[in-house]
């Protein structure tokens, strides 16, 4: 199983941006996909949860400015990020599970500028 995330960027305070994530090699329809964030010298966190059922979650910091969302038929997951914020800097990550597997992307940077 492959994820590859694309769609970071630079960008200036207030702007917006979208990331993208397409699941190969998978025979099924991953249960859950998630954006996962790190910034410099903080340990990685969870932004926004998407499962196959429909259900989402995010992230108290970005609720109300990103919003998650995946299509199963091309087992690709979205986060639009609105109202960036330079705390919103980071290496996004995109995780899948897939028959209770775990798989990461390889990582895509958000800088926003004040």
């Amino acid at each position: 199983v492959q994820l590859q995330a694309s769609g970071g960027g630079l960008v200036q305070t207030g702007g917006s941006l979208r990331l993208s994530c397409a699941v190969s090699g998978s025979l099924v329809s991953p249960s859950a996909m998630a954006w996962y964030r790190q910034a410099p010298g903080k340990q990685r966190e969870l932004v926004a949860i998407a499962t196959s059922g429909g259900s989402t979650n995010s992230a108290d910091s970005v609720k109300g400015r990103f919003t998650i969302s995946r299509d199963n038929a091309k087992n690709t997951v979205y986060l639009q990020m609105n109202s960036l914020k330079p705390e919103d800097t980071a290496i996004y990550y995109c995780n899948a599970v897939v028959a209770l597997v775990g798989y990461w992307g390889q990582g895509t940077l958000v800088t926003v500028s004040s």
